[in-house]
């Protein structure tokens, strides 16, 4: 999995008028002045305005693993699942390797699961509105010429705020929003941790698969 930070440009503005008794060097406004025959004749001048323009560009910061805001990763986290049989029929623990007996009544093997490295730190930090989490298919579970879905990869977020989005097992995945946390949706600073599962609803051929997902953040 992959996290990556791209900013958005956006430009924001804001129109300040100040009343003062002369312009400023520099201003691109003609300044008003009046005079009198004495230091006792009030004074008036006319009212001298400024022009300010802020630009703040908009920004989206999202991690799965490592590279804690405010520096990005480098690594591509790795999440592995490892299988081991239990075959019915006997007490005898099967020992891992090619050819090895083991008694067995000849019923279909259960599989345990065991995760590692299944848990990880998942931030997602913007001020662009409302930000929308995605998956996408890079690379499917394969061994071989054999294959497993990547649907069958679930995850489960600590924090309903910041949800994962179903992996699909081709292409682009469906979408889903991330909370925002202040300024009516506009600023989102979103922490949690997204733990990743097998579902293992099929007998699959023995083998190593690899497959990969792109996980990405967006805004409008």
């Amino acid at each position: 999995m992959t996290h990556r930070m791209g900013p958005l440009a956006g430009t924001f503005s804001g129109l300040l008028a100040t009343a003062v008794g002369m312009a400023p060097v520099g201003a691109t406004h003609a300044a008003s002045s009046t005079v009198g025959p004495s230091a006792s004749v009030p004074l008036t001048t006319g009212l001298v305005n400024l022009d300010f323009t802020i630009a703040i560009d908009k920004f989206i910061f999202f991690r799965i693993g490592d590279g804690a805001w405010p520096t990005p990763g480098g690594t591509t986290s790795t999440v592995s699942f490892v299988l081991t049989p239990s075959i019915p029929g006997g007490p005898t623990t099967p020992v891992a390797g090619n050819n090895t007996p083991v008694n067995w009544s000849g019923a279909a093997p259960t599989f345990s699961v065991t995760p590692s490295g299944n848990a990880l730190p998942v931030e997602v930090r913007s001020n662009a509105g409302q930000v929308t989490l995605r998956a996408a298919a890079t690379a499917p579970l394969t061994s071989g010429a054999n294959t497993i879905p990547l649907s069958e990869i679930t995850i489960a977020s600590s924090d309903s705020n910041l949800p994962a989005p179903p992996i699909p097992n081709s292409g682009t995945g469906t979408t889903v929003n991330v909370v925002g946390t202040s300024f009516a949706n506009l600023v989102t600073q979103r922490t949690a941790t997204w733990t990743f599962s097998y579902a293992n609803l099929a007998s699959r051929t023995a083998g190593t698969y690899t497959g990969q997902v792109t996980f990405t953040a967006s805004s409008p």
